[in-house]
């Protein structure tokens, strides 16, 4: 019986082989396919850093990794055609965004924290608020002398979602990549009395203190470009601007958030809903 097994294994493995044999004299090509095949299996379990593609010359092309140069994503539809969204803008930026201080401190004092007296003190409030430093989504300005880089968890969840929002906007109409810029977060007793010494616009009842609220500068952003790749295409503030717009106005319609539009700070005020 051991010796039938046998016998009956050797002549399929042999009916394999000719088979095969027969398949690669009438169809040679079909060897490269199952070579390139047997390449990408290998990719697949391999490192990122080995990773690459098989080009129609049969190498391995690097792949883009953290080293090398970004390349604009490209959206397509459903019959394959390149994707590209229109910018539309707001009807009136004051129109589209009103929202005053009233209901602005109304959704601060139920969100927020208990106004922070001084720098010192937010130091030991930690518990109750998340750092917002600069990340790959948008970077805290330089000149941000009047605020702190903290706010509650909420406000810092809609800070990620406008920033991601944006650019997923810009990417899907084809706009070369830009970071938001934060001007300000929040501020305590002490840095609410030193501005408003230098800006009369500044209210003693900001909602700044309670760490609900952030503003984003509308008039400038971050290029984002590979030091070693080539120049990106230029684009007006105007048109990320647009851009930002309606972003903002997505997220308000959906009542995460209030908008005002501030013309000489040139900046959106938004604190979360």
């Amino acid at each position: 019986m051991r010796k039938l097994k046998r016998e009956i294994f050797v002549g399929l493995a042999g009916m394999t082989v000719g088979v095969l044999g027969v398949v690669r004299c009438v169809n040679p090509e079909i060897v490269g396919e199952a070579a390139a095949v047997g390449a990408l299996q290998e990719e697949a379990a391999m490192p990122i850093v080995a990773t690459g593609l098989m080009s129609e010359a049969g190498k391995v092309t690097p792949k883009a990794g953290l080293h090398t140069p970004y390349v604009m994503p490209v959206f397509k539809d459903s019959a394959g055609s390149p994707l590209k969204n229109r910018i539309y803008s707001v009807a009136g930026f004051g129109r589209t965004f009103p929202d005053l201080q009233d209901v602005h401190i109304v959704a601060a004092r139920k969100w927020g924290v208990p106004p922070v007296k001084d720098r010192e003190e937010a130091e030991r409030r930690k518990d109750e608020l998340v750092y917002v430093g600069s990340n790959p989504f948008y970077t805290m300005d330089k000149k941000m002398s009047y605020s702190i880089p903290y706010l509650v968890p909420r406000a810092s969840d809609l800070l990620q979602k406008i920033s991601r929002n944006f650019l997923d906007s810009l990417a899907i109409k084809q706009i070369p990549l830009h970071t938001l810029i934060v001007t300000s977060v929040l501020r305590t007793e002490n840095d609410v009395r030193r501005l408003r010494r230098f800006n009369c616009n500044a209210s003693e009842e900001s909602c700044h203190r309670f760490g609900t609220t952030f503003d984003v500068c509308y008039n400038r952003y971050n290029t984002v470009r590979h030091p070693d790749g080539p120049e990106r295409r230029a684009v007006r503030n105007d048109s990320l601007k647009w851009v930002l717009s309606e972003v903002l106005r997505d997220l308000r319609q959906q009542e995460l958030c209030y908008v005002k539009y501030e013309v000489k700070q040139g900046c959106f005020h938004i604190t979360v809903r």
